[in-house]
């Protein structure tokens, strides 16, 4: 084959496709992104096991958790914090809770319903809040804010208080499914996994009501949206 024009024309361009991948960023690629398959693996074999295996289960669950705190400071270290990495982390969280509220279900079916309470408080108040915390960046209208509340404030601005709510939160979970096989080192009589469950019990239960306050403050905001925005297209209209 001879060389021409239109062989240098594509070896031109073949050349600019390639220098323009190794010089734009791959956010796909970045460290913590990394972690956060490894998360996604993890929690997957976990999922696969909980109903037959429990200790392969939670060992991988717990180092799935585990990796969640380090992905966060591998992004501040490497300077490379995304929202695709923000979203990876909530979704991986979201599911893990879910699956594993799932097995406990399947496990404790006289309490399907409060597992299934739980699940639809975690999933619909957290999507309504990240969804009209978006649309509120977009609008100039003034909205519910919670953290004008003391308590509140505290609750989203001391990162030990909000890791003591979530760590409280999954291990009564966790300990309810450990309980379904075994009840564990046993210390004056009672298995340590079911003190576990009754200490972290009302940690649960303060947690889901935040999160229902959250959604409907999330819902009062989405109503000002609207109501602005049709004020606004009924002036257009006159």
């Amino acid at each position: 084959m001879s060389g021409g024009p239109e062989s240098a024309d594509w070896l031109q361009i073949l050349l600019g496709h390639i220098f323009s991948k190794m010089t734009s960023e791959n956010i796909f690629l970045f460290v913590p992104n990394i972690i956060g398959y490894s998360r996604i693996v993890l929690a997957l074999i976990s999922f696969y096991y909980m109903p037959t295996n429990y200790v392969v289960s939670c060992w991988c669950y717990i180092i799935s958790g585990l990796l969640d705190a380090f992905d966060g400071h591998a992004a501040r270290y490497f300077n490379q914090s995304t929202k695709f990495g923000a979203m990876l982390d909530q979704l991986t969280d979201r599911c893990g809770t879910m699956c594993l509220l799932v097995t406990l279900s399947y496990f404790y079916p006289r309490y399907m319903f409060l597992f299934q309470l739980s699940m639809t408080i975690d999933i619909a108040c957290h999507w309504i809040y990240l969804h009209t915390s978006l649309l509120q960046g977009k609008t100039s209208h003034k909205f519910i804010d919670l953290a004008e509340n003391p308590v509140m404030h505290l609750y989203y601005t001391s990162r030990p208080l909000l890791f003591f709510m979530c760590a409280g939160n999954e291990a009564f979970y966790a300990a309810l499914y450990l309980l379904y096989f075994t009840e564990g080192p046993v210390v004056a009589g009672v298995g340590i996994f079911r003190v576990v469950c009754y200490i972290s019990a009302p940690v649960a239960i303060v947690k889901a009501m935040i999160s229902l306050l959250h959604g409907y403050v999330a819902c009062k905001n989405l109503g000002i949206i609207d109501v602005k925005e049709r004020e606004a297209q009924r002036l257009k209209t006159q």
